[in-house]
């Protein structure tokens, strides 16, 4: 659905404020209050105009839990659903166990669930569909679930599978095509006429008897808005920063012997334009070189420098750069809503941050960036996303493995690009300094909350609720600590014209995991089949979506007459959670939505989720940071991927589908090239290897090829020629894009 920039992210955050939220006992977010939502009165039944639906009722009445009619998908009464659906492990499925449950478990509805129980979504739709679910869930992720299940697709009539391996079994017969069944199913069809990008994202084949065939249910976890964000202690950086006079401290430590060397230009000027401190436009702040210099080729050529003298550095540096324009508050070039901060002025801070422990925790060491967990690969990958946002690299946070649109309307991969090599040997020098976690560098066992607990990490790049979370669960917050999200940062992108400006390719779009209907599973049992359409429907519906978001009736806010209380959450109404579901969030799972929602309700395992739950059950912290990036992309002032071919005619601005309708051989071809695979060298599970990673790390030894040009080529070279295949691989993936572009300008 085309939105206006401002109406778009104008803003998930600024519209879903305040008083709207105060039965949550959630802190006021920015701009102007909404209220205290709508209400709606009612006692059940479905809403085909998508409002608020889920019924009222007194203390003596069986709430309702809504209705699904549709007369084009009829099935009997109680028809059972073999499912073989969850997240990613035995505690994201439909079925509570014994470790979520223990002996037994009494949430905000008032009942009591014991394990091998339905969680109360899936209790929901059984209610509301009329079926009868049996869970066969084995706890797996997502691939190896369905890899579980295919050679017995006959046992199970709906099951969790990866994007792509959904897409390639469909085309081999083993999954229902959606597609010939969009008439009967008005809700999903909606759904993807409004949003023809997510039409594209899911088609599993453009040509042949089989075009525009769709072989699972997308999953988004929000959709068109920025996802990953880099999160910093503010606290310290206003320490080192902010004052009047000279930055003193009673001890310090040496920096390091300088590696990383400047990126951002070492002379004349660069323009950023920035919202103001009150909202109420932009205004360009000029980077002048001229006036000092770069701060890395200053620090570099300064020989050896402690904590104290690298700080009064950099705030010399910020005084003469931005020519005074942030005055003593010199934090908010990197905190500020206002920030207009680099790679280069980031390394600075950096060693600053590293050099000062003493100032910032107390003892004698302090990490500057770490990953989410430093041991788990899954975490550690977000290391190079954030490279790739730092330095100006494309693919790097691609919906499909690394390739990214080019301006000749043309994949390319991240993975081929000697500048992708070039970023990566820049977080190799961080990490030689001493600014990239020991934990990271070593792969050692350490998580976020303990880096924030011990007062012992700076910064990473996460998503916002689940980390701000610990806020309340980690730091003390007695000195004023704080761990917020800051502005992107300004780099240089090559969108046809080269530039300096802020990017983020961290744009929610299709997920990679989907759920598919089993061709042998459902057979020619037509209840079956319409009852698995019909689930798939429901849940693309506006009801659909609060009951996979929210949870069912019981978990949400309602008046003392038993009417919907909802607030105004990015221009449209959105129920308030009710006050136990906000304790029971914070109680059961430390304040992170995405557990609570998986772990306990059953929500938020597929279909669509909606943030404007997880926007209630964010920390006032995480919302204060949110707040000042979504003001930055209303504005304009940060760019980002559109769920469109193209911005304004320039290709490099579409978001990567996430599957490509890919034929049998083409699949073959690839997966013959396993260096490049998941299971080779570019893997993001939590076991698995990452080149990218390894390099940050290490450098340019073990399997990378001695640099950054040797590495690229080893990669992009063809199998035949001693490289890796990347050429092969991008042909293949290109030859599926040309495909899908003939058969979206036919619809």
């Amino acid at each position: 659905m085309k939105k206006t920039r401002l109406a778009a992210s104008l803003l998930a955050v600024i519209l879903a404020a305040s008083t709207a939220l105060a039965g949550c006992s959630v802190p006021e977010g920015p701009g102007d209050n909404q209220g205290g939502g709508t209400t709606t009165s009612g006692n059940g039944g479905s809403n085909p105009d998508g409002g608020n639906n889920s019924g009222g009722g007194d203390e003596n009445t069986e709430p309702s839990y809504g209705s699904y009619d549709n007369d084009l998908l009829a099935f009997k009464e109680g028809t059972v659903l073999r499912m073989a659906c969850g997240y990613n492990s035995d505690k994201t499925g439909m079925s509570f166990i014994a470790d979520i449950a223990g002996e037994g478990i009494t949430l905000a509805d008032g009942k009591t669930y014991n394990s091998g129980d339905l969680k109360p979504t899936w209790q929901a739709i059984e209610k509301i569909l009329g079926i009868k679910i049996e869970d066969h869930y084995q706890g797996n992720s997502a691939k190896d679930e369905y890899t579980y299940w295919d050679a017995q697709m006959d046992q199970i009539d709906m099951l969790s599978g990866t994007a792509t391996l959904l897409s390639e079994n469909g085309q081999n017969g083993k999954l229902v095509n959606l597609a010939q069944y969009l008439d009967q199913m008005p809700n999903f069809k909606k759904y993807l006429e409004d949003n023809p990008i997510v039409r594209l994202s899911i088609t599993g084949a453009a040509a042949g008897p089989n075009a525009g065939a769709i072989y699972f249910s997308p999953y988004f976890d929000g959709v068109n808005d920025i996802e990953r964000m880099p999160l910093m202690r503010t606290d310290w950086v206003e320490a080192l920063l902010n004052g009047d006079g000279a930055f003193e401290a009673d001890s310090c430590n040496e920096l390091a012997a300088p590696v990383y060397t400047p990126y951002m230009p070492t002379k004349g000027t660069v323009d950023v334009e920035v919202v103001k401190l009150d909202h109420s436009g932009t205004e360009t702040v000029t980077k002048n070189y001229d006036a000092y210099g770069n701060i890395i080729e200053k620090m570099n050529a300064a020989g050896t420098l402690d904590g104290v003298a690298a700080v009064n550095m950099l705030r010399e540096y910020i005084d003469q750069t931005y020519g005074g324009y942030y005055g003593s508050n010199r934090a908010n070039l990197f905190i500020g809503q206002n920030a207009a901060w680099d790679a280069d002025e980031l390394v600075a801070l950096l060693r600053c941050v590293v050099a000062n422990p003493q100032t910032l925790n107390g003892t004698d060491s302090v990490q500057g960036l770490f990953s989410r967990e430093d041991k788990n690969n899954q975490r550690r990958v977000d290391m190079f996303r954030f490279a790739g946002t730092l330095f100006g690299v494309r693919g790097m946070e691609s919906r499909l493995d690394y390739l990214y649109v080019g301006t000749d309307n043309k994949l390319h991969d991240a993975r081929n690009d000697v500048e992708t090599y070039e970023a990566l040997a820049r977080m190799n020098a961080m990490a030689q300094e001493g600014l990239i976690s020991e934990a990271f560098i070593n792969s050692e066992d350490i998580k976020t909350q303990q880096y924030l607990k011990e007062d012992n990490g700076f910064m990473h790049y996460d998503y916002n609720q689940t980390q701000t979370a610990y806020n309340a669960t980690a730091l003390q917050n007695d000195d004023g600590e704080k761990y917020m999200a800051v502005m992107v940062p300004v780099a240089r992108w090559n969108d046809g014209t080269e530039k300096y400006m802020r990017f983020t390719e961290s744009w929610r779009s299709v997920k990679t995991d989907g759920w598919g209907i089993s061709v042998d599973g459902v057979g020619n049992d037509t209840d079956k089949l319409n009852a698995c359409l019909s689930l798939i429907d429901y849940a693309y519906s506006h009801e659909g979506q609060v009951l996979m978001s929210y949870g069912p009736f019981e978990f949400i806010k309602h008046d003392d007459a038993g009417n919907i209380v909802t607030f105004d959450f990015n221009g449209e109404q959105w129920p308030v959670i009710s006050d136990k579901s906000y304790e029971d969030l914070w109680a059961l799972s430390n304040g992170s939505y995405t557990d609570y929602a998986r772990q306990y309700i059953g929500s938020t395992l597929s279909f669509v989720k909606s943030q404007a739950f997880e926007y209630q059950c964010t920390h006032d912290v995480g919302k204060e940071g949110a707040a000042n990036i979504s003001y930055a992309i209303a504005y304009g002032t940060i760019e980002h991927p559109v769920l469109a071919l193209s911005k304004d005619g320039n290709t490099w601005y579409a978001s990567v589908p996430t599957v490509l309708p890919q034929e049998v051989a083409e699949n073959n071809a690839i997966n013959e090239l396993t260096k490049l695979s998941a299971s080779g060298q570019f893997g993001s599970g939590k076991d698995q290897t990452n080149l990218f990673v390894d390099i940050i790390a290490k450098g340019f030894t073990g399997e990378a090829a001695g640099d950054a040009a040797a590495t690229a080529k080893l990669v992009s070279d063809t199998v035949a020629d001693g490289g890796w295949g990347g050429s092969t691989y991008l042909a293949r993936r290109n030859d599926a894009w040309d495909r899908l572009l003939v058969f979206y300008n036919s619809l």
